[in-house]
């Protein structure tokens, strides 16, 4: 089956037996007798890098450890897995969704570095309200804010709060639990 993914519209030629075993969005898109089900899927909304991670996983049964990598390629690989995160939270594959957070977070930490407005903007655009990575991230900006010897303020995050009215509450929440 053919799939372009992204603006770019990277192709990907794969398996749809076996896109259709992980998740029943790959089902729906191509149910139907063999004369009319469809031979390309096109997901031009997707991140190509995420679905490059999906790929990965689809046919090899992991992802790489960010752990295992060199600090230049952490946080890219990191905000790979944010993406591949809502890739997977739009087309119902959990286990692989909790993988990409467990890789994110592994990454943030391991960095250093925090997600800005142009990494949570998407989230709070795409996933439903308690969604485990809108909490890690509220959490991360929660804390950023609180810490005196952080770079980062409220202000930091203004695009955010204007954007999404649960971002703010989240935030405000995750400072008054501490």
């Amino acid at each position: 089956m053919d799939l372009y993914v992204g603006q770019s519209r990277r192709h990907w030629c794969l398996h749809r037996d076996l896109l259709c075993y992980h998740t029943p969005f790959f089902q729906e898109k191509t149910a139907g007798n063999d004369k009319l089900k469809p031979s390309k899927i096109e997901l031009l909304d997707e991140d190509p890098q995420a679905f490059e991670l999906l790929v990965k996983w689809l046919y090899q049964g992991r992802l790489d450890d960010v752990s295992d990598m060199p600090m230049d390629k952490k946080w890219d690989y990191a905000d790979a897995c944010q993406k591949l995160y809502i890739l997977c939270d739009r087309i119902n594959m959990p286990q692989l969704k909790d993988i990409a957070i467990d890789q994110f977070r592994k990454g943030c930490n391991e960095t250093g570095l925090v997600p800005g407005p142009e990494e949570i903007k998407p989230i709070y655009d795409t996933t439903p309200p308690r969604s485990p990575i809108r909490r890690l991230l509220s959490r991360i900006a929660a804390r950023q804010i609180m810490d005196p010897d952080s770079n980062s303020d409220a202000s930091s995050y203004k695009l955010c709060f204007e954007s999404s009215a649960d971002f703010a509450i989240d935030v405000v929440n995750a400072i008054r639990q501490g």
